[in-house]
């Protein structure tokens, strides 16, 4: 009989580490297996990946929008591509933050995989300082990301305190089935196990939501991946749906950014979220900033052949001033 592969969805806000918290998996995984990611996000440049590039693992991307939407094709054949070609042990799907939890659920466990994908616990990251802001607990697509969780985690603990705590618990009483367990955990310590747990059925609040707006991506289903056109230096790309905006920069990987300059300007930018992967006078960088926090990562790089492009996304819930955050952007550049 064919073994079917073990399935896990991570989900969770913007912002909620759900990228560092699978590098952390994928750096704990046994050595001996093969474990794929296939990454959603809702900007149309696709940073993630880029991110996940130094972990020993198989990672696809589909940007540009929710991988559930127009009938569910983006999602099909990206995965079935990362399937037939990596033969995972395990798949873990990473949806944008912004994405519909409960569409991606029903198209796993549609007939189409019903005899390929062993689908398991559905984990959801929180930021327990998030629970009393409007902003969050309002939008459908959080309180539906809560609502699918088999398994709740409360993350980046370690930036919390008693209030939050007394709000996590409070949110894990409001369920009217109890979650199967909840964890509190910081910088994304995921435990390889809790993906074990079983998928448990969910009725969300919000089923109306997902139909009235879809984030379609906006480049074609079966191109995953946004690449420079021949002679150009940089390509820009930007996205919008239900109040969210996002604006994207992709660099040939010649040209190198001032590390300093890149750094004063991301630590004060006004933006809901920020990542970037970049080329800089002191290194390969993973910029990583939510709410004006910046956290900032070196990127080993051994040879030439392994610099990567440059890119960077900006997302926020105002409408974003593109033309002078490319200016600033570009006025970064020392070698081009």
């Amino acid at each position: 009989m064919k073994t079917l592969i073990p399935t896990n969805i991570i989900t969770g806000f913007l912002g909620v580490g759900k990228t560092t918290a699978i590098t952390h998996l994928l750096n704990h995984k046994p050595k001996d297996e093969i474990w794929s990611v296939l990454v959603n996000e809702f900007g149309e440049i696709g940073i993630d990946g880029a991110m996940l590039k130094t972990v020993n693992a198989h990672v696809r991307e589909v940007p540009g929008g929710c991988i559930c939407c127009v009938a569910g094709l983006p999602m099909k054949m990206a995965l079935n591509m990362m399937i037939a070609k990596t033969k995972p042990d395990r798949i873990i799907i990473e949806p944008t933050g912004l994405g519909h939890p409960e569409e991606i659920i029903n198209t796993l466990l549609g007939e189409y995989y019903k005899d390929v994908l062993d689908l398991r616990a559905t984990i959801t990251l929180v930021d327990p300082r998030k629970l009393n802001d409007n902003r969050y607990t309002e939008n459908a697509n959080f309180q539906d990301q809560l609502a699918v969780a088999d398994v709740l985690v409360a993350n980046k603990t370690d930036e919390a305190g008693p209030n939050e705590r007394r709000a996590f618990d409070e949110l894990l009483g409001s369920f009217d089935s109890p979650k199967q367990a909840h964890f509190w955990i910081e910088r994304g310590q995921l435990d390889a196990d809790w993906l074990d747990y079983p998928r448990t059925n969910h009725t969300v609040k919000n089923p109306q939501h997902h139909q009235k707006n879809r984030l379609a991506p906006q480049r074609e289903f079966y191109n995953p991946n946004v690449s420079l056109p021949e002679n150009e230096r940089f390509i820009r790309r930007e996205n919008s749906a239900n109040g969210f905006y996002s604006c994207g920069w992709l660099f040939q990987p010649h040209i190198q950014f001032n590390f300093n300059q890149l750094f004063g300007w991301l630590s004060g930018a006004d933006f809901l979220r920020v990542k970037a992967v970049m080329h800089t006078n002191e290194g390969v960088y993973m910029f990583n900033a939510e709410n004006g926090v910046l956290s900032v990562n070196r990127i080993p790089v051994q040879s030439a052949e392994e610099i990567l492009d440059s890119r960077i996304e900006v997302i926020d819930d105002r409408k974003i001033a593109t033309e002078s955050s490319e200016a600033i952007l570009l006025s970064t550049i020392i070698t081009s």
